[in-house]
């Protein structure tokens, strides 16, 4: 039993839905909600389990995988009367031109600002250049940017991955994944312009990443003496938070949903804060705040 004491929670501004998450999620419910049409999505819509669980309960369907790889099983009597969502993270151009093959309606919700990095890819691909992407060469969001490339990409994660790369002549652009580390991006673009002094460097992590990430310092000098992280085990932005907190030396508590917090744990501390990924809903955030008010 938790013995009940005065604790100040604070939750962090940017906690939660970021702008282009919350576009793909209005975009596939607002199909469902005319009713006229069976909703797929091609992979997981957002990376939050319970949102994709909540979104399945009213009837959006996520087919295919989490790479957004292998094909889609589908019946052809579902085809006619189907609407197929692209995930926020975005696809391949060959992805696209496969999923347009299936015969369904098709709708992109790919966040803006991931359409933004494919663009700037694409552009240069085709005047010739090579691109490193900053970014976890598994993530869908990685996945998808390498087809622009027109197979000259290059995906690092440190400065041995810089220092690896091949030759890459004279046109040399970079990019982020838009969910990493600001002074990693930096720390990486430094060390290839030592290569490529003539290289273009693009920060293309989105203000969304950015905003979370300055809101962990935030509820640091807020004096939050633990901070919760509220967000899914595969979302990439949200790892990036738990990092960040334990970088301050801050005791982190990563958890998916208010089950997985250990209350006798956090009651030890008398200020915390709560931040959440960028695909994290409301209503977990809601679920944690409340209950740590009530110890």
């Amino acid at each position: 039993m938790v013995a009940k004491k005065n604790i100040k929670v604070i939750r962090a501004q940017s906690a939660g839905f970021c702008w282009g998450v919350e576009r793909a999620i209005n975009i596939a419910r607002e199909f469902a909600s005319e009713g006229t049409k069976t909703v797929f999505t091609d992979g997981p819509l957002i990376h939050n389990r319970q949102m994709m669980q909540k979104l399945e309960s009213e009837g959006i369907h996520e087919v295919g995988d989490y790479q957004s790889k292998s094909n889609l099983s589908i019946d052809e009597k579902d085809k006619n009367d189907a609407v197929l969502v692209v995930r926020a993270h975005g696809i391949s151009p060959e992805r696209r031109q496969y999923l347009k093959s299936l015969g369904m309606e098709f709708k992109d919700a790919t966040c803006p600002d991931v359409g933004i990095i494919a663009g700037k890819i694409r552009l240069h691909a085709k005047k010739g250049f090579f691109t490193v992407i900053f970014g976890d060469p598994k993530h869908p969001e990685v996945i998808g940017l390498q087809g622009y490339t027109e197979g000259k990409g290059h995906v690092v994660q440190e400065t041995a991955d810089i220092e690896a790369l091949p030759p890459l002549g004279e046109k040399v652009c970079m990019v982020s994944q838009s969910t990493m580390f600001t002074h990693d991006f930096l720390t990486l673009s430094e060390k290839l312009k030592q290569l490529y002094p003539n290289a273009l460097i693009f920060d293309t992590i989105c203000g969304a990443t950015k905003e979370r990430q300055s809101d962990i310092l935030t509820l640091v000098q807020q004096g939050a003496q633990a901070i919760i992280v509220i967000g899914g085990s595969h979302s990439a932005n949200t790892i990036k938070l738990v990092k960040l907190s334990e970088a301050q030396g801050i005791p982190t508590f990563h958890i998916e949903t208010i089950r997985d917090l250990d209350l006798n744990s956090i009651s030890k501390y008398n200020t915390i804060g709560i931040t959440a990924g960028a695909s994290t809903p409301d209503f977990l955030i809601d679920e944690v705040f409340k209950t740590l008010e009530t110890l």
